[in-house]
């Protein structure tokens, strides 16, 4: 069964949150209603959704605060968050946005807007998929049953890794930044240093084993995957020295 993403609709007017939630449902997406800033933490306890339409004016706790509250937390720093209001000047919006909100909608809006900047923020958000099979050389990497082999040797990776090399062999040849790899890899809701991609890359290579050398690092730009290198020696190279 096909996965709906599931947005909070945090609103505390009845008429226009439910009027919200009703254009969700046809637009393909399951929302839930929170009137106040308390049945809207109580929501994301139970259950984390994938957006969030987070209202500037709520009784208690505005939505200004809930947004710096929540991007705070571990838990939910990394939901994508659209501020409603009605409040449309530009220090107005440069606060919402301060506060971590990812983009911003002033009412009254239409329901295609609001759809299409849901849409927006979820595809920005979404870290790189795996669901193909791809081959570089003798490393095969099947997706689907999330098995990698090289010459035919089982190997064994784990998940941040088996996504890493994912990417990568779906892009061999080419060389990728830190920061491209934290985007299309964690996903760039994932707020971690740069660094973290050498530390990977390292336990990468060390599991890969002999296959280990083929990925490179290009000094001053980032890694590279590559068929050529599977012929080297596994010895310890600049670029291997260069990722610890």
């Amino acid at each position: 069964m096909k996965h709906l993403p599931r947005v909070l609709i945090v609103e505390d007017e009845p008429a226009i949150a439910e009027l919200i939630a009703v254009n969700l449902r046809h637009g393909g997406f399951v929302p839930v209603v929170a009137y106040d800033s308390v049945t809207a933490q109580r929501e994301l306890d139970a259950a984390l959704p994938d957006a969030i339409l987070l209202d500037w004016m709520l009784p208690g706790q505005s939505g200004v605060a809930l947004a710096r509250q929540w991007r705070k937390q571990a838990r939910t720093k990394s939901i994508p968050i659209i501020m409603l209001t009605a409040r449309g000047d530009e220090p107005d919006k440069v606060a919402g946005l301060d506060a971590g909100a990812d983009d911003y909608i002033t009412k009254p809006f239409s329901t295609q807007e609001l759809l299409a900047r849901i849409r927006a923020v979820l595809r920005r958000r979404a870290p790189e998929s795996v669901s193909d099979c791809v081959t570089v050389g003798a490393l095969v990497l099947d997706a689907a049953t999330h098995r990698i082999s090289y010459q035919q040797q089982a190997l064994k990776l784990g998940p941040t890794e088996f996504k890493l090399l994912h990417y990568l062999m779906k892009h061999a040849e080419r060389v990728h930044s830190r920061s491209t790899l934290l985007d299309k890899v964690w996903g760039d809701h994932v707020f971690i240093e740069e660094r973290t991609v050498d530390v990977h890359v390292k336990r990468l290579r060390e599991a890969l084993g002999a296959a280990g050398t083929m990925v490179e690092t290009v000094r001053g730009a980032g890694y590279r995957l590559t068929a050529v290198s599977a012929s080297r020696p596994p010895i310890a190279s600049d670029s291997a020295q260069s990722a610890r």
